[in-house]
């Protein structure tokens, strides 16, 4: 499980910072997840979003009569054939390929997997995104909203501040 915020360390970062041990505080919060998100004070409530009738992409297409959208994959094997625009490009004939592709729009990709990543790309990201990958939580959070409890911590700096040394 990687860190996920300082209170998973403990103590430990501040012992390093009154005992001038910088190598110790630096890898420490080298070792802390670098995504902002998973800091427990930015973790926020979700709400759901309501889509009334009229904002669909059907109405909002008739309504600006737009062309159908191009599918996002290929549908059937045959679909394939759609792609074979070499004779107009050869024939240096773009404005009828750009034509043909408006009036029957061709598929964008070939497979509709949202969830494939090329491997190239999982290896330049970081240990913690590569572990929410494997998971299968790529648009969760993997942390959770700490509670606060305001009483202990002011307890606790005044017993910092009783215990500190006096600075003459």
């Amino acid at each position: 499980m990687p860190l996920l915020h300082e209170l998973q360390l403990g103590e430990q970062l501040n012992e390093c910072v009154h005992q001038t041990r910088r190598a110790d505080f630096a890898l420490m919060l080298a070792m802390l997840a670098d995504d902002v998100r998973e800091q427990s004070q930015f973790i926020l409530p979700s709400s759901q979003q309501i889509n009334s009738p009229s904002n669909t992409e059907q109405a909002l297409r008739a309504q600006l009569e737009l062309a159908k959208a191009a599918p996002i994959s290929l549908e059937t094997m045959d679909d394939i054939s759609s792609f074979n625009q070499a004779q107009l490009v050869q024939a240096n004939d773009l404005e009828t390929l750009r034509l043909q592709n408006h009036l029957n729009p061709k598929a964008i990709s070939f497979r509709n997997d949202a969830k494939h990543i090329d491997t190239q790309v999982m290896t330049n990201t970081s240990v913690h995104c590569q572990a929410k990958h494997k998971q299968g939580q790529s648009k969760t959070v993997m942390n959770q909203t700490l509670s606060f409890n305001a009483k202990l911590w002011l307890n606790a700096v005044q017993q910092s501040l009783v215990k500190a040394p006096l600075v003459a």
